[in-house]
């Protein structure tokens, strides 16, 4: 349905929906009726403009400073004039690039990119101020000072992001969304928006084409349906929504839909509505408009050229630096796993790209025999699908269980990411019984080298259904780029520290 966060959490389920911003109006042409924006949402904006202000205005002294006292620049009026042109031009930098709307702050990768660009500007245009008048006291400004800020602005961004989705998984600081659409598809939008309690949106009402659920039920997934399309504004109007999410009906046309965006004009309220393409987002959709008509280019997923190159090269520096980091870790595994009897790697056929088989390395974290006992525990398998897994797995030394939790048995698999036939990101390994239970849909996932971490490592590990492990695998696959490989490398560590559906 709906895309969601990438940035701090779950990642894009859809398509980026189309925005169109809008009022509560009682009609086109006609005076707008205005809904008052939530007092969280108004708060929560002047709390990051006034840290913003605060980061920048530090970071801009503190600069000031170090050119005054320790660059050797005059303190009047090169330095401390300098500090203040940078710091001005810094803050309206991050106006221009709209890094204050309340649209976009604490969800989505939006918000960060507005960070970004404002950085970027206030540098090359500080850069080119110096360069027009002549001075050299502005590089330690354009190549330290002003990035420095950028990083400090967005690491508070990224705190107080975290303390707004902490308040929203208690139900606090959401948004208050009126689906528009068929019963099925209402559900579903209930269902993930329900799942992925960060992105702030909580359906409160529906609204369907003949004013009921299904078999004329007055809720959908919990969800009273407040209403028919005919009387969507009314209900707008009365309910105070702060979003108008538009799913995929046949009752909902082109024309309709325009005529509601010129009622939802200069309004917090938004219209979001949902392209129908599933599990797509980010850099594969593009918006070709021919005579006016908004249409979705779908680009095909490149996994070839620069981009694989660079993902491999990314992958080896990385693996050769961790082995490097974690040698002390890695040995004093292997010395536990030793004394505890046994060799210290246990080896597993796996399944890669384009389905070459490779032997996948990992510390030992079952007794010898393992495979062996599998068969007498397989009426106890409280794995999905076709996997196998014990939460209380009597195979599982006690070392091991310790490994598992922090996946410290994985590290291993490091070998493999340097040799080439894994990588860091990447959908989970599987074995060659599974991949010949594949759907043709599910053959997707190998496509990409399967990868030390991935989308299912972040989103619940063991935990995960079958069904919901081959989505995100899936979602990955067709999604993938070198942004949400860096992402996903970011939230493991919270995933590996918290040690949630390890098992």
């Amino acid at each position: 349905m709906l895309s969601s966060e990438v940035g701090t959490g779950p990642l894009p389920v859809v398509g980026e929906p189309r925005v169109v911003r809008g009022d509560l109006g009682s009609g086109h042409g006609q005076p707008a009726v205005e809904a008052p924006r939530t007092s969280w949402e108004g708060r929560y904006t002047a709390l990051v403009v006034l840290a913003d202000v605060l980061v920048v205005g530090v970071l801009t002294l503190l600069g000031g400073w170090i050119s005054s006292a320790h660059l050797g620049v005059p303190a009047m009026p090169n330095a401390w004039g300098l500090a203040g042109i940078a710091g001005l031009l810094t803050l309206v930098s991050l106006w221009v690039w709209r890094a204050w709307e309340p649209r976009t702050l604490g969800q989505g990768s939006e918000e960060f990119s507005s960070v970004l660009r404002g950085t970027i500007t206030s540098l090359v245009l500080l850069g080119l101020f110096g360069l027009a008048f002549e001075l050299s006291s502005v590089r330690p400004w354009a190549f330290a000072f002003i990035p420095v800020i950028g990083l400090a602005v967005a690491a508070t961004r990224y705190l107080m992001r975290r303390a707004l989705h902490r308040r929203r998984f208690t139900g606090q600081c959401m948004h208050r969304v009126l689906a528009v659409g068929t019963p099925q598809s209402i559900a579903e939008l209930v269902v993930r928006t329900r799942d992925n309690p960060h992105f702030g949106w909580e359906v409160a009402g529906a609204c369907t084409a003949s004013g009921r659920g299904l078999g004329g039920d007055t809720t959908i997934a919990g969800v009273p349906v407040v209403g028919d399309l005919e009387a969507l504004h009314r209900v707008v109007e009365a309910g105070h929504y702060r979003v108008v999410a538009v799913t995929p009906t046949p009752d909902w046309s082109p024309r309709r839909l325009q005529r509601l965006s010129w009622e939802f004009e200069n309004s917090p309220a938004e219209i979001v509505v949902d392209p129908g393409l599933l599990e797509v987002a980010g850099p594969r959709l593009h918006v070709k408009p021919v005579d006016g008509l908004p249409l979705l280019r779908l680009t095909e997923p490149r996994f070839s050229g620069i981009a694989k190159v660079m993902k491999g090269c990314f992958d080896r520096f990385c693996a050769v630096l961790l082995l490097v980091m974690l040698l002390p870790l890695l040995l004093g595994v292997a010395v536990a796993v030793k004394l505890d009897g046994g060799p210290v790697f246990f080896r597993q056929i796996r399944v890669g790209r384009h389905g070459e088989t490779f032997r996948m390395v990992k510390f030992r974290s079952m007794v010898v025999d393992a495979e062996k006992l599998r068969a007498d525990l397989v009426t106890m398998n409280e794995g999905a699908g076709p996997l196998f897994k014990m939460r209380r797995d009597p195979r599982v030394t006690a070392v091991g269980q310790w490994l598992r939790r922090y996946s410290l048995d994985e590290l291993p698999q490091l070998f493999n990411v340097l040799g080439g036939s894994m990588s860091l990101v990447g959908p989970r390994p599987p074995l060659p019984a599974e991949v010949e239970g594949y759907s043709t849909e599910t053959h997707r996932r190998l496509h990409v080298r399967p990868g030390l971490t991935g989308l299912w490592q972040v989103s619940g590990r063991s935990d995960l259904s079958w069904d919901e492990s081959i989505r995100l695998d899936l979602r990955y696959v067709e999604n993938w780029s070198l942004a949400l490989d860096a992402l996903i490398l970011w939230k493991t560590v919270g995933a590996v520290l918290r040690g949630d559906g390890a098992y």
